[in-house]
Formats: C-alpha cells, structure tokens, sequence
C-alpha cells in the first residue's frame, strides 16, 4: 500500500520535497551502496564550509578520498577543513580559495591545482541574493554563480576528469527549477524588476540543462555528468535567504545529511557508476518537468550552451 501511494505522494511535492518524502524514498536505499573505500581518489566540493556541501565532504572523506573545499571565506574555509579533518579522522582535506560568480577567480584556481587527476567535481556552491548585482564579468550574480562559473571550471578541468577511471561531475540543483522554463532572455536583469527568487531557479533550471549537454559531450570521455536536487533541507543558506519559508516548513525540513545523501551517492556509489545526464533525487532519478509549459526547444538548450562559451572567454588552448 506505501509503494501505490509514492507517485500520489510524489506528485503533491510538498511531501515528496520535504522530510516525509525522504523517509519514503529511503526505504528502498541499499545501505550498501555507500560502503565503499574512497582512498586514491580526489573530490573537488565547491561551497563547502557549510550546509550540503560540508556535509557531502565530510561523508567522502569519511570513505578515504582526498577532497578539496572550495571556499570563498578563508577563515571559514579554514574551520571547515579542521573540523571534517576531525570528524572523518582523515587528514587529505584541504582549502582552495575560489569565488565561482568571478571567472578570473576560476581560472586561477584550475591553474592552481596540483592534482593531474580529478575523480570527483560536485559543484555546489549557491546564493541567492536579494538585489541585483553586476559581477566585474558583467553577469548577474546568480548566472555568474550557478551557471557561468561552473560551466568554465568543468570545461577547464576536463582533461584531468579524463585523467580518472571513474570520472563523476555533480550538478546540486533545486526543486525550485521546476518552476522555470529555460530562457535566455535579458539575463542581466536590466530590463525587468530583480527577482532573486526566480534569478535563483532560472539558473537551476539552467544547471540542469547543463548537465545534459555536458553529458552528451563528454560521453566519450568516460566522464558522467548529472544533476540532482536535495528536497528542501534545513541549511543556514535556507533560512538567511527564504526566512518565511523557513519558519512555516522548519518542522518538515530534511536534515542537510538526508539533502546531501543523493550528491554523495552519485559521487561516490558503484550503483551511480555510469549514470550519466539524469537528474535525481533520493537515489532515484526524476522527470526534469513537471509543467508541459517548462519545456524548452532545442535552439534554446544550444543557445545556453554558446552563451556559455562566449561569457567565459574560453581560449582555444583552454578549450582544446
């Protein structure tokens, strides 16, 4: 009777999204699929001082890997480290600075890296700002973020992800996205009222989209690409960013583990192993529409993608 009720559940969202959702998705988890011994391998975690993105780099260094935090505070950064360093009983953890909305930043850090091997890139780092603001790239700060940093980070650590035998990247995306249809228009927000709350899915949405066409290009390569989101989970950026939400749904929230247990499943499980260009939640994967009306053409998925070439000055050494 639980399982004919999971689709009617499911498709309410609120009870899919939030922690009731979770305990029912569990129930067909394999605890062994994250038993499994991570040494040797090299986890680049963006965002990571806190929320999801600590706890996904606290879990994989749990299981052996070496991972690097990419941070933008240092002395947050810093405290992260210690701490994961402390809790997993694994020294291979370190700092990175990188402000992923700044595509010099970006770069510097690719350059930066001593590793000829990444296994494992999980680009999570996120905001969601109140007002608009115009990075020195001339992007909006949620695109430069969510979209054209991660796009030039993948890009310019794609040989070293080649480098591995078992090459993931991790999209942590938002339900929120499934509100949204791609869209390229006015992307700087110049034309119309800043939204923050709309800036924020739309480049989910985008992220999502990304990570298709990632996979579609990399495929060859060996390196899997998907996406994913966590359901609506109890973090701080949850309740700086959506303060109302988060004291109305507080009590329903997952806890950041249950948010972050499908980002560590896809970077770390032999069960994802070969999953490539799906979008999941809960170990499962999902439909990237709900709305008929959120589906977008085939022009607009390649005009992301030119969009984001063009934006991130790719040169034809980094490109090659």
């Amino acid at each position: 009777m639980a399982n004919l009720l999971d689709p009617i559940l499911d498709a309410s969202i609120l009870f899919s999204f939030d922690v009731t959702g979770y305990r029912r998705h569990a129930r067909d988890f394999r605890p062994a699929d994250l038993e499994v011994d991570l040494a040797g391998r090299t986890c680049l975690v963006t965002g990571a001082n806190a929320g999801l993105g600590r706890v996904a780099a606290l879990e994989l260094a749990k299981r052996g890997a070496d991972v690097v935090l990419g941070c933008r505070n240092a002395e947050r950064g810093r405290e992260a480290v210690e701490s994961i360093q402390k809790e997993s009983g694994h020294s291979g953890v370190r700092m990175e600075i990188v402000d992923l909305s700044d595509l010099d930043s970006v770069r510097a850090l690719a350059a930066r890296l001593p590793e000829r091997r990444v296994d494992v890139l999980i680009h999570n780092a996120g905001l969601l700002p109140d007002e608009r603001e115009i990075t020195a790239d001339g992007l909006e700060l949620c695109f430069a973020t969510h979209v054209a940093g991660p796009f030039l980070l993948t890009r310019l650590l794609e040989r070293r992800l080649a480098a591995s035998s078992d090459p993931r990247v991790v999209f942590v995306s938002s339900g929120g996205m499934y509100n949204q249809r791609l869209s390229l228009r006015d992307l700087e927000w110049s034309e119309r009222p800043y939204d923050g709350v709309e800036a924020y899915a739309q480049t989910k949405r985008m992220q999502v989209v990304l990570a298709e066409l990632f996979a579609e290009r990399l495929r060859a390569t060996g390196i899997a690409v998907n996406s994913m989101h966590p359901g609506w989970a109890d973090t701080g950026g949850v309740k700086r960013s959506l303060p109302r939400f988060y004291r109305v749904m507080q009590p329903l929230l997952r806890t950041p583990e249950q948010g972050a247990d499908t980002i560590v499943w896809l970077a770390a499980s032999p069960a994802a192993a070969g999953e490539t260009g799906r979008f999941w939640m809960d170990r499962a994967p999902r439909t990237t529409h709900l709305l008929p009306g959120t589906v977008e053409t085939d022009a607009v998925r390649r005009g992301l993608w030119e969009r984001c070439e063009e934006c991130s000055g790719l040169t034809e050494e980094e490109a090659a």
